[in-house]
């Protein structure tokens, strides 16, 4: 995955001080280098001789050309002593990109009365502008370069545009379609693509079956890394040699089928056609490729594919994502549930140095492929995108690893703090039995990028609107 680029464009107004706003275009570009994000950051140096956005407007069209030309994937727009409203609102207008709107905490006035800046009222300025643009735009509370809330909703806006930029760049991978008997994973894939631009490759089973016969007939690298990988992080012993080379000659044909498509995402028929024609359950190769960055979930869900890609993004391609159902509540714990599928939840989640390749537990054939045992606890995000009726929504709630008894497959117990409200707000709908977990709070990004994705409203749970709303302007620091 390339880095995000940043449109850099700090602005200033000519009736306070150049020297100022040129001192703070550099602490502020510092200051942001200094958090650790990985991104590339595209400025206006050579634009002008400030290589900041003032009262030109020819400077409006070379910096929406030097964006364009660079492919920036969000713009900054620091006030670094009062700001140019109507510049910004057409280089924002133009591009089309999510906005961020801040600037740095003015100093008190000199001893003569006057002020070198007057940031907070061309914020003021600028947000108006804005909206009569019809820019949707990110706001931090105007706060001192140094101040932790800076830091963080920066970091955040910078999360939510990683979900925006692939979000908008959608490609599902669909292999067969959904079991006959999963109305719940019905999609319309015609409004998903009008509504929001996601498009489905669909291939079916065979297609997916002469592909990996071509694999495993070989003698590629990419077969004998796969089967290492296997034979080295998993034990492996209730499973045969051909049954692994099987596997893992999957795994590589879904990703080879993956990147020719363009896809960043996959949707599969796991169960039954699929271990009638090959022998073997999908489960471990899903969950090495959804490792690899490239997520795969069951029973052809199209909407779980793409809460996966949302949420990956969202937590800027560090973690892996785990696909999940919600399956039973905790015996004990009146707000603990069971996360839990047959065997696809990434390796490096495990809790076991070496968890188990076995057969499935469940179905007549028992065929083999379903990477079992417990993965990790700790703090998570579960998130759901869905809809039905023309509205989408995205779920949004927060879960932490408890201690529960031992079950089959891929599973962890998880405590919520209300569950009798999670349910009834999942039952009601429109979601389904299936969510995305991932260990890492991402919550207030995918809350974020929701302001850029037009039909898509966010639906928190915990925290509730209101808490992630003070939780960017500092609350918990």
């Amino acid at each position: 995955m390339k880095k995000l680029k940043l449109g850099y464009a700090p602005t200033r107004r000519f009736v306070f001080s150049a020297e100022d706003a040129f001192k703070y275009k550099v602490l502020i570009k510092e200051k942001i280098q200094s958090f650790g994000l990985d991104i590339d950051i595209v400025d206006l140096e050579g634009i002008n001789s400030e290589g900041l956005l003032y009262d030109d407007n020819i400077n409006a069209d070379l910096i929406i050309d030097r964006f364009r030309q660079e492919q920036v994937d969000a713009v900054f727009f620091p006030h670094c002593n009062f700001g140019t409203e109507d510049t910004v609102a057409r280089v924002g207008k133009a591009l089309g990109k999510p906005v961020l709107l801040w600037g740095p905490r003015d100093e008190a006035p000199l001893e003569d009365g006057m002020r070198l800046r007057d940031t907070q009222c061309g914020l003021f300025a600028t947000g108006k502008v804005l909206r009569r643009f019809n820019v949707p735009f990110s706001y931090v509370t105007n706060t001192r370069v140094n101040d932790p809330v800076f830091e963080r909703g920066f970091s955040n806006f910078i999360s939510a545009a990683n979900v925006v930029r692939q979000f908008r760049a959608l490609r599902i991978l669909q292999i067969g379609p959904r079991p006959s008997s999963f109305w719940t994973m019905m999609c319309n894939e015609g409004e998903l693509l009008e509504r929001f631009g996601i498009e489905l490759y669909p291939i079916t089973l065979v297609d997916i079956q002469r592909a990996t016969k071509r694999v495993e007939n070989g003698n590629s690298s990419e077969l004998a890394e796969a089967m290492d990988y296997i034979k080295a992080k998993l034990d492996w012993s209730e499973v045969t040699e051909a049954d692994v080379k099987r596997i893992a000659a999957l795994k590589v044909a879904m990703k080879k089928y993956a990147l020719q498509t363009g896809s960043t995402a996959i949707a599969i028929q796991c169960w039954s056609s699929l271990q009638e024609a090959m022998g073997i359950m999908p489960c471990l190769a899903n969950a090495i490729l959804t490792d690899e960055q490239i997520p795969v979930t069951c029973e052809t869900d199209i909407h779980g594919a793409i809460t996966s890609v949302m949420v990956q993004a969202a937590a800027m391609n560090q973690a892996p994502t785990f696909f999940a159902d919600l399956t039973v509540r905790h015996p004990e714990n009146a707000n603990g549930e069971l996360l839990f599928h047959c065997g696809n939840f990434p390796v490096s989640l495990s809790v076991e140095e070496k968890p188990k390749l076995r057969k499935h537990f469940l179905f007549d054939d028992h065929a083999p492929g379903t990477h079992e045992g417990e993965i990790k606890g700790g703090g998570m995000t579960l998130a759901r995108f869905d809809g039905d009726h023309g509205d989408y929504q995205l779920f949004l709630g927060r879960a932490q690893g408890i201690q529960g008894p031992y079950t089959r497959g891929s599973y962890v117990w998880v405590e919520v703090n209300d569950w009798p409200l999670w349910e009834e707000k999942l039952v009601k709908g429109p979601y389904v039995h299936h969510s995305v977990g991932i260990h890492a709070n991402v919550i207030p990004s995918l809350y974020e990028a929701c302001n850029y994705i037009p039909g898509l409203t966010p639906d928190p749970v915990d925290p509730t609107e209101s808490e992630i709303q003070a939780w960017l302007r500092g609350k918990g620091l």
